[in-house]
């Protein structure tokens, strides 16, 4: 009996145990659910020299909580480095917080991980710094100097290299605001837990606002792997999204949504309202006015606009101002606000990133002004300062010691660097010390500073050839839609939305401006409405007239069924091929002169998706050249001009003069002074004519 008891309380004990374990368990689990990854990999990078260094930017958002912080390196050092002589620092926003000495008897790739203090980790972007001390020769006496600067330091760092941050996101708060940075975020886009969405029976204003809303979020979008989708709202749609925005007349909005939106006075006002629900927040974009809807669209297109709200709702009516600054194309453009201070010896190089629309390139007479000073402790031999457009140089010069409190380059931009839409200027300074192997580094000695009166005179010039190459021109021009019509099929599918996804996501990040026009058409659209637009045509000869209408134009064109592709001189192409493959499209517009028109076009929507996925981003963009390509399901791409290539017009001289305002000031000038000797002549004459006059 004693034992059966003994039994029964042992059995009874293991039980309570593993409830506490179950317990236990199930807590860490919840405490651990709310915790989120994101990582930021390094770019393959290749450092040489006795001191070197790279840096490596991340981003934390302002509703994240870090938790941790970890940096992995992967990385691979010259064998003939010396151990004992030779570190790494690791820095964090300018602090150091971890050195180690290399290994260099170790084959192959090395490893790291350790910890970045997270009080060191700032709100907004983040400068990791990787500073090496490779030495591969040790002296050969005592307090005997020898220069270690040789190609035999190097240390290679992988791109599998990370910074990963382990955060916790706060809710969204109950404003406009809050919102968007959470819809903007790089968890919740790499998760994919955004979307903008339209009622399923859309009509042409409400896909129009919503493409305008898309553009300014895309052009806001941290990361280019992952668009922002533009979906029909459905349960399966939404599943999993976390922040949406519903961009929907009233009389179209879901059932579940429409009794939740203040409602009142929709005739003569637009609004935006947050919404929250169970599982999202969803940002609600409606009016019972068309014209108001797309107003509100272009609103939730201005992100300056969006930071300012703090409420949880916006209308918005005719008096509402809602338009971005316009595009100042050709001008004078100042660097650097308050100036920029490199430290350190060596090579040290400063960064400047210049937007310039996708169809304008730098014209003649381009140039940069560049002023700057510097310690006067340098090799004055050795030391120099080169300026690169696209990592491309234009120009170097030797410092001095007589210019080190005052000087200046004036630099000309080549036109061959055939520069055409964002650039980056890079000023390099290479700073030498003399005996720089006797002397311990300070890290702020020597010194360059670039003064803030440093200005780019930026004069440009339109492209528009209709090729991929200038893309995206005709549709964007000058930073803003050009009059762009769309035309889809009337049923539309997932792939064709997958469609719209690709192709905005990429328009809407080189649209600089919301005031551009796009208007939405089905394939029964009249040729009077399309006439004098730039015209997108979306589908299959089966779904879409235009596609069917222009077949005979096309250079892919489809077979007497439409059912395929058939081959052309470019291209052979199997009748079985011919019905797998996608293509896009770029030809003259038969609806207006001097306007374009790009089908992207396949038998199915699943391959015109495919042929919208190489115009979707700036990864694959770089792949299509010409005005016609062509992609199969296996990742086949092949691109192809048709077009005859003409010869170079001579330039208009009087038109280019006229362009140029500084030439044309000058010329004005130059003719004033001769009007005014000519008439000083003149008067000369007459004058001396009556005396002579008098004298007779």
């Amino acid at each position: 009996m004693k034992r059966r008891m003994v039994g029964l309380a042992v059995m009874f004990t293991m039980i309570i145990l593993q409830l506490i374990s179950g317990i236990s368990a199930s807590a860490e689990e919840l405490a651990t659910a709310g915790t989120k990854h994101y990582q930021t990999n390094f770019t393959e990078t290749s450092l040489s020299g006795r001191d070197t260094y790279m840096e490596q930017f991340f981003q934390v958002e302002s509703y994240w909580q870090e938790e941790s912080v970890e940096v992995h390196l992967d990385y691979t050092i010259s064998q003939l480095t010396q151990n004992e002589r030779s570190s790494i620092t690791l820095s964090m926003n300018g602090t150091p917080f971890h050195s180690f000495r290399p290994v260099a008897q170790e084959t192959g790739k090395q490893q790291l991980s350790v910890q970045i203090p997270v009080e060191m980790i700032v709100k907004g972007v983040n400068t990791l710094m990787v500073q090496g001390h490779l030495e591969s020769t040790a002296p050969l006496v005592a307090n005997v100097c020898l220069p270690t600067e040789t190609k035999e330091n190097w240390l290679q760092i992988a791109k599998s290299s990370r910074v990963a941050v382990n955060y916790s996101a706060e809710p969204i708060q109950n404003s406009i605001r809050d919102f968007n940075q959470h819809f903007i975020g790089l968890g919740t886009i790499k998760d994919a837990q955004n979307a903008i969405a339209v009622p399923k029976a859309n009509m042409a204003a409400e896909l129009e606002a919503a493409t305008y809303a898309l553009s300014g979020f895309a052009k806001a979008n941290p990361t280019t792997e992952k668009p922002i989708p533009l979906a029909e709202y459905n349960s399966d749609n939404m599943k999993g999204k976390q922040a949406v925005v519903l961009v929907s007349l009233f009389e179209n909005l879901p059932e579940e949504i429409k009794p939740l939106v203040q409602s009142d006075n929709l005739e003569n006002k637009a609004t935006l309202q947050l919404i929250k629900q169970a599982d999202r927040s969803v940002l609600v974009i409606t009016s019972r006015n068309a014209d108001l809807l797309v107003k509100a669209g272009r609103l939730a297109a201005n992100q300056k606009l969006l930071n300012q709200m703090d409420a949880d709702h916006k209308d918005v009516d005719n008096t509402t101002e809602v338009d971005t600054p316009t595009v100042n194309i050709s001008r004078n453009l100042t660097l650097t606000e308050t100036g920029d201070k490199l430290t350190g010896d060596r090579h040290r190089e400063k960064s400047y990133f210049i937007s310039l629309p996708g169809n304008r390139s730098i014209a003649d007479a381009s140039k940069l002004n560049i002023k700057f000073r510097y310690a006067r402790n340098l090799d004055f031999d050795r030391s120099m300062v080169t300026v690169l457009i696209n990592d491309t140089p234009i120009g170097s010069k030797k410092l001095s010691t007589e210019l080190a409190d005052g000087d200046h380059m004036e630099l000309i931009i080549p036109k061959s660097l055939n520069i055409s839409g964002n650039f980056t200027v890079k000023v390099a300074f290479d700073l030498e010390l003399k005996n720089a192997w006797c002397i311990e580094n300070q890290g702020q000695m020597p010194w360059a500073f670039i003064d803030k009166d440093t200005m780019l005179q930026l004069n440009t010039k339109d492209r528009a050839d209709l090729l991929f190459n200038n893309y995206p021109y005709p549709f964007l021009r000058d930073g803003s839609y050009n009059k762009v019509a769309v035309v889809l099929p009337k049923e539309r599918d997932g792939y064709i939305y997958q469609t719209l996804t690709n192709l905005f996501n990429l328009l809407g990040r080189y649209a600089q401006t919301n005031t551009g026009e796009i208007q939405y058409y089905q394939d029964n659209v009249n040729a009077q409405q399309l006439k004098d637009r730039e015209i997108i045509a979306i589908g299959s000869y089966q779904d879409n007239q235009v596609i069917r209408d222009t077949n005979k134009n096309l250079y892919f064109r489809y077979d007497a069924s439409g059912r395929g592709f058939v081959s052309n001189e470019k291209m052979s192409i199997d009748a079985n091929y011919g019905t797998r493959i996608g293509t896009l499209q770029l030809i003259d517009s038969p609806y207006g002169n001097g306007f374009g028109l790009l089908a992207v076009t396949g038998s199915e929507s699943k391959y015109t998706y495919l042929a919208s996925k190489l115009i979707g981003s700036e990864g694959t963009l770089w792949k299509v050249f010409g005005d016609g390509a062509v992609t199969d399901i296996d990742g086949n791409i092949k691109a192809f001009r048709f077009k005859k290539e003409t010869t170079p017009e001579s330039a208009n001289v009087l038109t280019e003069v006229l362009e140029r305002r500084d030439v044309l000031g000058f010329m004005i000038a130059s003719m004033l002074i001769v009007l005014l000797v000519l008439l000083s002549l003149i008067l000369m004459i007459r004058k001396y004519n009556k005396k002579r006059g008098g004298r007779r």
